[in-house]
């Protein structure tokens, strides 16, 4: 891409022989151990590349697991030091498999499915009003609202009120005292309207109630080290925030009215999200809706979990039900107040759709969620897959679309629907 344009469009600088800048755990790839056509997977790896080639991503990492095995575990670009406005100075620190990457709102996933285990577990039912657990939220009319829709994007808050300082994202006594002060949009659960930071406060609060304990403690009890991440934690250790790839705004500057959903889904400009979210405060904090960090491998491994029904490695994470339960669809598929598309949700999920949906096409079944826009994480039953492509830029509308889009229909052609998984699903 020639300078000029890369200055317009915001994007890195990509050299024209990837190979000195791709990272590939081979030893961590076994395509022949579930009988995979080697050029199924580098169809995939390809496409990839062609997203990496827009330049909006100075990084990327991609697991992609089939029938339970990983077929392609690779990074390519820079951690940090390669975005569109870092210093020719600045050393350029390489991406590799175990470069820790925040997920965003990816995060939402594994908040829910910790809700979900509380559940089974008999702490928490999820119709019950948040109230019953916290009853300081009643407030303002919210008396009535459930967990069950604080996690289907039904909660009637999902934006915390404007003008509020950045700095109250890590202050949670504050944070709490804002949302148990706000006044719904509506309380009844009708109409879906994505909360991108609050749900994940009001889950926390609840589950820190009836444990006794913090969401940090939680996850790593139940889920962090039963399945032995290195990483996977509500933001990141100070001793490890050199390690963590930094977050880059890049492509095409957003216009109204694109800026103005963004405004309202971040509660922000991009360039603020950027600076925000590449500070050590936002890093070191615990925002349960979207700062999860980890790696394309851990993530992976989580949806695996789900896909086996609940187990990893021979232990139990939790039951087949509250897998069941935690992706099972909730309402129709419904016009998104908040970010303006149509959507499907489970109570915690985004869910795909036929003859084409978010996880592509004829992916009724799939299940996952995105993170800011550009990280896609999710598992598909009906072709026992589960996916994880992170990446540290976020653009929002631009050129890198169509690759993105290509992404994702690259995996559902080159892992096309097994038949006894849709019969399967069929009958279930």
């Amino acid at each position: 891409m020639h300078s000029i344009a890369r200055r317009a469009l915001h994007t890195c600088n990509v050299p024209r022989d990837l190979n000195p800048v791709t990272f590939r755990d081979t030893a961590g790839e076994h395509p022949d151990r579930v009988g995979l056509d080697s050029n199924a997977a580098e169809a995939v790896w390809r496409s990839v590349e062609a997203l990496y080639r827009t330049g909006v991503h100075p990084g990327i990492q991609l697991s992609l697991r089939y029938r339970g095995e990983q077929v392609l575990h690779r990074s390519i670009g820079h951690a940090r030091g390669n975005g569109p406005h870092d210093p020719a100075s600045l050393p350029r620190i390489p991406m590799t498999t175990d470069t820790p990457i925040c997920f965003f709102s990816a995060s939402k996933a594994v908040t829910a499915l910790l809700m979900h285990m509380l559940s089974e577990q008999g702490l928490v039912n999820l119709m019950d009003p948040v109230s019953y657990y916290c009853p300081e939220f009643a407030r303002n009319g919210k008396r009535t609202i459930t967990v069950h829709q604080i996690l289907s994007h039904r909660g009637g808050i999902p934006a915390i009120p404007r003008e509020t300082p950045i700095d109250v994202l890590w202050d949670r006594d504050e944070i709490w005292r804002l949302l148990c002060a706000a006044k719904p949009v509506e309380v009844d659960g009708a109409k879906v309207a994505y909360h991108a930071i609050t749900g994940g406060f009001v889950l926390q609060r609840v589950l820190e109630k009836v444990t006794g304990d913090t969401i940090e403690s939680y996850l790593d009890r139940y889920l962090r080290r039963p399945m032995g991440m290195k990483w996977f934690t509500y933001g990141i250790a100070p001793e490890h925030l050199h390690e963590l790839a930094s977050n880059y705004a890049t492509g095409p500057t957003p216009r109204f009215p694109v800026s103005w959903v963004v405004n309202r889904a971040l509660g922000g400009d991009i360039r603020t999200v950027e600076k925000v979210t590449n500070a050590p405060r936002f890093q070191e904090a615990v925002i349960p809706a979207g700062n999860l960090c980890g790696t394309a491998e851990e993530m992976g491994r989580f949806f695996q979990m789900m896909l086996n029904g609940g187990s990893w490695d021979g232990k139990r994470i939790c039951s087949e039900l509250t897998v069941r339960r935690a992706i099972q669809q909730f309402g129709s598929l419904q016009m998104d107040r908040t970010m303006l598309v149509p959507m499907r949700f489970s109570a915690g999920m985004m869910l795909g759709s036929n003859p084409v949906g978010l996880w592509g096409q004829q992916s009724r079944y799939a299940f996952g969620h995105v993170g800011l826009i550009n990280k896609l994480c999710w598992a598909d039953p009906a072709r026992d897959i589960s996916v994880s492509l992170l990446n540290t830029g976020f653009p929002i509308v631009g050129h890198h679309l169509p690759a993105l889009a290509r992404f994702v229909y690259t995996v559902c052609k080159q892992f096309p629907v097994l038949p006894e998984n849709q019969r399967r699903l069929v009958a279930a």
